[in-house]
């Protein structure tokens, strides 16, 4: 069992934390909005923290799960940030999907406290976060790697190290990529047999057993013929996402021609009211 923090209690952070505290190790929590973490205690036991820096005194592990790189920095080298109370030889892991610039900046502010830092974005959504099945996909060195990684397991399914510090928020970006040219695809097909008159949860019977079938098709494909979009993964978050992931293939000098076009249709989706849509929601422009 091990002395941890765990920074930020959204749709996937409250849960993970949870997670934790049934495993039995001691976990003081931080989140910005302090009923938040009340309300977290009342139904978990442990302590909450006032402030980032208290949350990580004495932690061997500080988890964190916020929104993007600036939230990543507020809570990490910003005023009573984490880093000012982490300890020698600590390992902090994020969790939040943010960009591989920040991980190793981030990286370099760890080291100069004498702690250690690794990149661990997730992906299984909120259902993966309650259910403890989510993949992780982590960057950093191996040996604090090996440290942390049976505590990941109280709420993953699978957990790799991918490479060296980035490397984690990289293959997030694959991830993202692969899903958005998938939901595309599976919003044509889908309002195509609906246009032909096809039954289409008949099709998605079928379909679903052969070469077409996906993760998106099983647990999204009922839900979008009934046109149904309030649960999962918001459109405003795939799109933060999708434009780390367009701004790292200036970088690097990756083409991405239907991520770019994807993310454009994403845009379309929020000028409907869809800014809170699972992603899934594209179908929608179909229609």
């Amino acid at each position: 069992m091990a002395r941890v923090a765990f920074i930020g209690l959204g749709v996937m952070g409250y849960p993970m934390a949870g997670h934790l505290a049934a495993r039995g190790h001691a976990v003081t929590i931080y989140n910005r909005t302090a009923a938040r973490a009340e309300a977290w205690v009342a139904q978990h036991g442990n302590s909450w923290a006032a402030t980032p820096a208290e949350a990580a005194r004495g932690a061997e592990i500080v988890f964190a799960c916020v929104g993007n790189d600036d939230d990543l920095r507020s809570v990490t080298t910003g005023e009573a940030g984490a880093f000012e109370g982490i300890a020698r030889g600590a390992v902090f892991v994020d969790h939040t999907t943010a960009s591989a610039a920040v991980a190793r900046e981030l990286h370099r502010a760890a080291w100069d406290r004498g702690a250690h830092f690794i990149d661990a974005p997730v992906s299984g959504g909120q259902a993966g976060a309650e259910n403890g099945t989510l993949t992780v996909m982590c960057g950093g060195e191996a040996e604090p790697y090996g440290r942390v990684e049976p505590v990941i397991a109280a709420y993953a399914r699978s957990c790799r190290l991918m490479g060296g510090v980035g490397a984690g928020q990289l293959t997030k970006m694959v991830n993202q990529i692969c899903i958005a040219g998938l939901l595309q695809g599976l919003s044509e097909g889908l309002a195509f047999a609906q246009k032909a008159g096809l039954d289409g949860q008949a099709v998605l019977d079928v379909i679903s057993k052969g070469a077409a079938g996906s993760w998106q098709m099983e647990n999204r494909g009922t839900t979008m013929l009934e046109d149904r979009f309030d649960f999962g993964f918001a459109v405003d978050w795939m799109r933060k996402d999708l434009a780390i992931c367009l701004a790292e293939a200036d970088a690097n000098g990756a083409a991405l021609p239907v991520t770019a076009l994807v993310d454009q249709f994403y845009k379309d989706v929020q000028g409907m009211g869809g800014r809170r849509w699972d992603t899934s929601s594209l179908i929608r422009r179909l229609r």
